[in-house]
Protein backbone atom coordinates (compact mmCIF):
# COMPACT_ATOMS: atom_id res chain seq x y z
CA UNK A 1 0.00 0.00 0.00
CA UNK A 2 3.14 2.58 0.81
CA UNK A 3 4.42 1.73 -2.73
CA UNK A 4 0.76 2.83 -4.19
CA UNK A 5 0.44 6.20 -2.23
CA UNK A 6 4.20 6.84 -3.06
CA UNK A 7 3.90 5.78 -6.93
CA UNK A 8 0.27 8.32 -6.82
CA UNK A 9 2.25 11.23 -5.32
CA UNK A 10 5.09 11.06 -7.79
CA UNK A 11 2.36 11.25 -10.70
CA UNK A 12 0.64 14.05 -9.28
CA UNK A 13 4.14 15.62 -8.69
CA UNK A 14 5.25 15.07 -12.24
CA UNK A 15 1.79 17.04 -13.75
CA UNK A 16 2.03 19.78 -11.90
CA UNK A 17 5.84 20.16 -13.59
CA UNK A 18 4.53 19.42 -16.68
CA UNK A 19 1.34 22.02 -16.61
CA UNK A 20 4.20 24.57 -15.34
CA UNK A 21 6.70 23.91 -18.39
CA UNK A 22 3.77 24.34 -20.82
CA UNK A 23 4.49 27.06 -23.09
CA UNK A 24 0.65 28.34 -23.36
CA UNK A 25 0.61 28.38 -19.95
CA UNK A 26 3.36 31.02 -19.78
CA UNK A 27 1.59 32.73 -22.25
CA UNK A 28 -1.44 33.30 -20.55
CA UNK A 29 0.43 34.50 -17.59
CA UNK A 30 2.43 37.33 -20.05
CA UNK A 31 -0.95 38.23 -21.42
CA UNK A 32 -2.38 38.83 -18.65
CA UNK A 33 0.77 41.06 -17.25
CA UNK A 34 0.24 43.02 -20.68
CA UNK A 35 -3.56 44.29 -20.25
CA UNK A 36 -2.51 45.68 -17.20
CA UNK A 37 0.47 47.29 -18.52
CA UNK A 38 -0.87 51.30 -19.32
CA UNK A 39 -0.75 54.61 -18.30
CA UNK A 40 -4.14 56.67 -17.66
CA UNK A 41 -3.74 60.43 -18.19
CA UNK A 42 -6.41 63.51 -18.71
CA UNK A 43 -6.07 66.41 -21.17
CA UNK A 44 -7.59 69.12 -21.51
CA UNK A 45 -8.28 71.87 -24.60
CA UNK A 46 -9.60 75.20 -25.27
CA UNK A 47 -10.43 77.15 -28.13
CA UNK A 48 -11.33 80.88 -28.40
CA UNK A 49 -13.43 82.53 -30.68
CA UNK A 50 -15.60 86.13 -31.02
CA UNK A 51 -19.06 85.92 -30.56
CA UNK A 52 -21.14 86.91 -33.33
CA UNK A 53 -24.74 88.00 -31.61
CA UNK A 54 -26.03 87.73 -28.29
CA UNK A 55 -29.87 87.32 -27.09
CA UNK A 56 -31.67 90.09 -25.22
CA UNK A 57 -34.84 90.28 -23.32
CA UNK A 58 -37.07 93.34 -23.51
CA UNK A 59 -39.66 93.44 -20.91
CA UNK A 60 -42.85 96.41 -21.10
CA UNK A 61 -44.39 97.18 -17.39
CA UNK A 62 -47.95 98.99 -17.07
CA UNK A 63 -50.20 99.89 -14.66
CA UNK A 64 -54.03 100.89 -14.59
CA UNK A 65 -57.17 100.91 -12.29
CA UNK A 66 -58.22 97.33 -13.73
CA UNK A 67 -56.60 94.22 -14.98
CA UNK A 68 -58.75 94.71 -18.30
CA UNK A 69 -56.97 98.21 -18.64
CA UNK A 70 -53.42 97.14 -17.28
CA UNK A 71 -53.53 94.61 -20.03
CA UNK A 72 -54.49 96.52 -23.35
CA UNK A 73 -52.09 99.70 -22.14
CA UNK A 74 -49.80 97.04 -22.05
CA UNK A 75 -50.61 94.86 -24.92
CA UNK A 76 -50.52 98.24 -27.16
CA UNK A 77 -46.78 99.33 -26.01
CA UNK A 78 -45.87 95.70 -26.73
CA UNK A 79 -46.50 95.84 -29.90
CA UNK A 80 -44.86 98.94 -30.45
CA UNK A 81 -41.51 97.74 -29.04
CA UNK A 82 -42.10 93.86 -30.73
CA UNK A 83 -42.77 96.66 -34.48
CA UNK A 84 -39.26 98.66 -33.25
CA UNK A 85 -37.16 95.43 -32.92
CA UNK A 86 -38.02 94.49 -36.39
CA UNK A 87 -37.33 97.56 -38.11
CA UNK A 88 -33.66 97.54 -35.91
CA UNK A 89 -32.87 94.10 -36.88
CA UNK A 90 -33.37 91.65 -34.39
CA UNK A 91 -34.83 88.50 -35.36
CA UNK A 92 -36.21 85.09 -34.20
CA UNK A 93 -38.42 87.47 -31.36
CA UNK A 94 -40.39 85.22 -29.37
CA UNK A 95 -42.94 85.88 -25.97
CA UNK A 96 -40.88 84.71 -22.55
CA UNK A 97 -44.10 85.87 -20.34
CA UNK A 98 -47.24 87.68 -20.08
CA UNK A 99 -48.29 88.48 -16.75
CA UNK A 100 -51.39 90.78 -14.85
CA UNK A 101 -51.44 90.90 -11.11
CA UNK A 102 -52.46 93.41 -8.38
CA UNK A 103 -50.48 96.48 -7.66
CA UNK A 104 -49.99 97.84 -4.17
CA UNK A 105 -48.99 101.12 -2.85
CA UNK A 106 -45.92 101.94 -0.54
CA UNK A 107 -48.13 100.73 2.58
CA UNK A 108 -49.40 97.97 1.41
CA UNK A 109 -52.33 99.06 0.30
CA UNK A 110 -54.06 98.01 -3.23
CA UNK A 111 -53.11 100.13 -5.88
CA UNK A 112 -54.69 98.84 -8.82
CA UNK A 113 -52.99 96.50 -11.67
CA UNK A 114 -49.83 95.79 -12.90
CA UNK A 115 -49.51 94.10 -16.32
CA UNK A 116 -46.47 92.77 -17.72
CA UNK A 117 -45.00 91.05 -20.96
CA UNK A 118 -41.22 90.08 -21.91
CA UNK A 119 -39.95 88.72 -25.20
CA UNK A 120 -36.43 87.71 -26.49
CA UNK A 121 -34.76 88.57 -29.47
CA UNK A 122 -31.44 87.71 -30.95
CA UNK A 123 -29.03 90.56 -32.09
CA UNK A 124 -26.56 91.17 -33.72
CA UNK A 125 -23.54 92.26 -32.28
CA UNK A 126 -22.60 95.24 -34.30
CA UNK A 127 -26.05 96.08 -34.12
CA UNK A 128 -27.16 95.68 -30.81
CA UNK A 129 -26.66 99.24 -29.10
CA UNK A 130 -29.28 100.60 -31.84
CA UNK A 131 -31.62 97.76 -31.33
CA UNK A 132 -31.85 98.25 -27.80
CA UNK A 133 -32.17 102.38 -28.41
CA UNK A 134 -34.99 101.49 -30.69
CA UNK A 135 -36.73 99.13 -28.31
CA UNK A 136 -36.53 101.42 -25.14
CA UNK A 137 -37.71 104.38 -27.38
CA UNK A 138 -40.66 102.79 -28.44
CA UNK A 139 -41.21 101.65 -24.89
CA UNK A 140 -39.71 99.08 -23.14
CA UNK A 141 -38.86 100.03 -19.61
CA UNK A 142 -37.41 96.05 -19.01
CA UNK A 143 -33.87 95.13 -21.09
CA UNK A 144 -31.58 92.33 -19.70
CA UNK A 145 -28.58 90.38 -21.36
CA UNK A 146 -26.41 89.86 -23.57
CA UNK A 147 -26.18 85.97 -23.45
CA UNK A 148 -23.38 85.93 -26.17
CA UNK A 149 -23.08 83.29 -28.61
CA UNK A 150 -21.11 82.47 -31.88
CA UNK A 151 -21.95 80.82 -35.24
CA UNK A 152 -21.18 77.07 -34.66
CA UNK A 153 -20.54 76.15 -31.11
CA UNK A 154 -20.51 72.33 -31.86
CA UNK A 155 -17.43 72.92 -34.26
CA UNK A 156 -15.41 74.88 -31.94
CA UNK A 157 -16.17 71.51 -29.27
CA UNK A 158 -14.95 69.53 -31.61
CA UNK A 159 -11.74 71.47 -32.15
CA UNK A 160 -11.45 71.53 -28.29
CA UNK A 161 -11.89 67.26 -28.25
CA UNK A 162 -8.74 67.39 -30.44
CA UNK A 163 -6.62 69.84 -28.84
CA UNK A 164 -7.91 67.76 -25.16
CA UNK A 165 -6.79 64.61 -27.19
CA UNK A 166 -3.24 66.32 -28.02
CA UNK A 167 -2.84 67.33 -24.47
CA UNK A 168 -3.46 63.71 -23.15
CA UNK A 169 -1.10 62.28 -25.40
CA UNK A 170 2.00 64.91 -24.60
CA UNK A 171 1.34 64.09 -21.13
CA UNK A 172 1.62 60.16 -21.38
CA UNK A 173 4.37 60.35 -23.72
CA UNK A 174 6.11 62.42 -20.79
CA UNK A 175 5.62 59.61 -18.27
CA UNK A 176 6.43 56.74 -20.12
CA UNK A 177 9.69 58.29 -21.37
CA UNK A 178 10.33 58.88 -17.82
CA UNK A 179 9.63 55.65 -16.86
CA UNK A 180 12.07 53.87 -19.62
CA UNK A 181 8.99 52.73 -22.18
CA UNK A 182 7.18 53.14 -25.01
CA UNK A 183 3.55 54.27 -25.81
CA UNK A 184 1.71 51.80 -27.28
CA UNK A 185 -2.23 51.97 -28.63
CA UNK A 186 -4.82 53.61 -27.10
CA UNK A 187 -7.35 51.28 -24.69
CA UNK A 188 -10.26 53.48 -23.49
CA UNK A 189 -11.27 56.90 -23.90
CA UNK A 190 -13.51 59.05 -21.34
CA UNK A 191 -15.04 62.15 -22.74
CA UNK A 192 -15.02 64.62 -20.09
CA UNK A 193 -17.78 67.16 -21.16
CA UNK A 194 -17.25 70.59 -22.06
CA UNK A 195 -17.66 73.73 -20.40
CA UNK A 196 -20.10 76.29 -20.86
CA UNK A 197 -18.14 79.23 -23.27
CA UNK A 198 -16.33 81.82 -21.02
CA UNK A 199 -16.37 85.38 -21.80
CA UNK A 200 -13.38 87.83 -22.14
CA UNK A 201 -13.59 91.11 -22.86
CA UNK A 202 -11.73 92.78 -25.61
CA UNK A 203 -13.39 94.96 -27.88
CA UNK A 204 -16.36 97.18 -28.58
CA UNK A 205 -19.45 95.55 -30.65
CA UNK A 206 -21.35 98.48 -31.28
CA UNK A 207 -21.12 102.28 -31.61
CA UNK A 208 -23.22 105.32 -32.11
CA UNK A 209 -25.43 106.69 -29.24
CA UNK A 210 -27.04 103.21 -28.29
CA UNK A 211 -25.46 101.36 -25.25
CA UNK A 212 -21.77 100.39 -25.81
CA UNK A 213 -21.71 95.93 -25.59
CA UNK A 214 -18.68 94.29 -25.50
CA UNK A 215 -18.13 91.60 -28.02
CA UNK A 216 -14.97 89.91 -26.05
CA UNK A 217 -13.98 86.16 -26.66
CA UNK A 218 -15.05 82.73 -25.50
CA UNK A 219 -13.23 80.39 -24.48
CA UNK A 220 -14.86 76.48 -24.79
CA UNK A 221 -12.87 73.99 -23.19
CA UNK A 222 -13.19 70.18 -23.55
CA UNK A 223 -11.61 67.46 -21.34
CA UNK A 224 -10.76 63.91 -21.44
CA UNK A 225 -9.24 61.06 -19.52
CA UNK A 226 -7.00 58.30 -22.09
CA UNK A 227 -5.68 55.21 -21.38
CA UNK A 228 -2.36 53.99 -23.46
CA UNK A 229 -0.99 50.74 -23.12
CA UNK A 230 2.90 50.84 -22.60
CA UNK A 231 5.24 48.62 -24.64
Amino acid sequence: MKRIALATVLLLVAAAIAGVARPEGAQAVEGQSQSTDSVTVSGSGSVSSVPTSATFTFGVDTRAASARAALATNAREMREVIAALKTSGAREIGTQAVSVSQAFGQNGEPSGFEAANVVSAIVDLDRAGAVIDAAVGAGANQVSGPAMSVADQGKLYRQALRAAMADARLSAETLAAAAGRSLGKVTAIVEGGGAAPVPMAEKLASTGDGPPIEAGTQQTTATVTVTFALT
